[in-house]
């Protein structure tokens, strides 16, 4: 007769997590690198919509059509993360055991991953606005998008429950997996 070998904790010794555990932020350096992983992940998503955008406008050059695709990306960008958010993590998320909840802890509707989608865009805006009216260069935006990233990650620790304030304002949150 074959064994069966039981991983775990022995049936009926499993303690259920408390609400505030399993509501908990994971730490600010997981959702850091979490956050820094999305973003190589996404390099195959503007890989394939760039050339689904070259492809249908028959560009010959990545300038042609430069606001265009901007907004066109901005809609991927949208789509992908309101689907994946909507049904909890997307890959980075998955891989570093970070999920999207409501404040409650329920899952969030595709409304609401579309609203923290919208708010997202403030870990790139203020630096961004600068770009036109202060005529900096390309390298000095740069320094201070990445100024800008460190001060609003670091914004969180001002939190009362150490979330992301966009996160806050859209009624959600990250909790760990």
């Amino acid at each position: 007769m074959p064994t069966t070998t039981h991983r775990g904790p022995a049936p009926g010794t499993e303690r259920p997590e408390t609400p505030a555990a399993a509501l908990r932020a994971p730490s600010l350096r997981r959702r850091m690198a979490c956050w820094l992983y999305e973003g190589i992940l996404m390099f195959g998503v503007v890989f394939i919509a760039g050339y689904l955008f070259d492809t249908l406008s028959q560009s010959r050059h990545a300038l042609d059509h430069r606001a265009v695709r901007m907004g066109f990306l901005f809609v991927v960008f949208g789509i992908y993360f309101t689907w994946f958010w909507a049904r909890g993590q997307t890959l980075a998320m998955k891989t570093w055991h970070i999920r999207l909840r409501d404040r409650h802890g329920a899952p969030v509707s595709q409304r609401r991953a579309l609203l923290r989608y919208v708010l997202s865009w403030m870990w790139f805006l203020p630096p961004l606005a600068l770009l036109g009216p202060l005529g900096l260069s390309a390298g000095e935006v740069s320094v201070i998008t990445l100024g800008w990233v460190a001060v609003w990650a670091l914004l969180s620790r001002f939190h009362p429950e150490r979330q992301f304030w966009h996160d806050a304002w859209a009624g959600t949150r990250l909790v760990q997996a």
